[in-house]
């Protein structure tokens, strides 16, 4: 039996790779196994889609750089439903769900944490595009879906211009929910700020910064890191935002970003695949690992006592 079998997706099973993209997910993987077996524990990494692996096999399975899943959405909820029964989930499934769909933010809003200006589009809404933007009273907005990663089919534009996004509005809509944000400029100059969090307590966190005349600040789109000192403020609120969740997360990245109204907000609260960048702290793998060592020391104490 394994202890902890970390996911990753088939992109990223090798151990080498000539490109430093796919040689940092790797390099992030491998820190993590490493951490976790210096505490004892047995660990072997697969993708999640691996057919040959019996996942009854494994106690409990590591959602890491499981980055294809929402290009395969529907493939990836029957295997999340079916390796469900087979094994436990890190972090628990009902914090996976929850997380899967960004609507999850307006759960966040109703906790009192501060988020972008959004509005909450539900599958197969009937109104046009522009009478959504319209109807928002924002001059510059940000389209994306509820489900996504990566900046996929995230579109920047202003309200005079919602016409030309209409067609690939009324095909995602149909099939999908969507989110309307006010556009927080700040992003551009300020960047967004990604703090780590490991079993509730902040651990490290980065600068991330759009390349000149873009708002994206992945570097899939040309996006820059750098190192970043976060204040007492910072700290707080993604602790906070943390604590509104239902359920406590062992691991969790969040976004943080500085709206039009000058004030921190939460962008994003990443549960389940976030990169983490362990390899921009030295001793953060390790404060994941444990972590993960005490969850798990809690997880089977609640069995043994139930």
């Amino acid at each position: 039996m394994i202890d902890i079998t970390i996911l990753t997706d088939q992109r990223y099973t090798a151990d080498a790779y000539a490109d430093p993209y796919s040689q940092n997910v790797v390099d992030e993987d491998r820190l993590l196994k490493e951490a976790l077996e210096s505490l004892g524990f047995s660990v072997f990494r697969t993708s999640w889609d691996d057919r040959e692996f019996d996942w009854s096999t494994t106690r409990f399975i590591l959602f890491r750089t499981t980055w294809d899943y929402f290009d395969r959405f529907q493939e990836f909820s029957k295997w999340l439903d079916h390796v469900n029964q087979q094994t436990q989930l890190i972090n628990p499934k009902d914090l996976i769900y929850w997380n899967l769909d960004k609507f999850y933010l307006k759960d966040l809003q109703d906790a009192g944490i501060h988020i972008p200006p959004t509005l909450f589009i539900e599958k197969q809404d009937n109104r046009s595009l522009m009478q959504v933007v319209e109807g928002s009273g924002w001059d510059e907005v940000i389209l994306k879906p509820a489900v996504a990663g990566g900046a996929r089919h995230t579109y920047r534009f202003k309200k005079e211009n919602a016409a030309e996004f209409n067609s690939i509005h009324r095909e995602l809509i149909e099939n999908e929910r969507m989110l309307l944000q006010e556009f927080q400029k700040n992003i551009l100059d300020q960047g967004e700020v990604s703090l780590m969090v490991f079993g509730g307590t902040y651990s490290h966190s980065v600068l991330k910064k759009a390349k000149p005349g873009d708002f994206r600040v992945q570097d899939d789109w040309g996006g820059t890191l750098h190192d970043y000192t976060p204040s007492g403020e910072d700290i707080e609120l993604a602790e906070r935002a943390i604590r509104a969740c239902d359920s406590a997360p062992v691991y969790a990245r969040v976004d943080i970003m500085w709206g039009n109204d000058g004030k921190a907000c939460v962008g994003e609260l990443e549960l389940i695949e976030p990169e983490l960048w362990f390899r921009r702290d030295i001793r953060s793998a390790e404060r994941c690992a444990v972590a993960i060592q005490r969850y798990l020391r809690t997880f089977s104490a609640d069995l043994t006592n139930a």
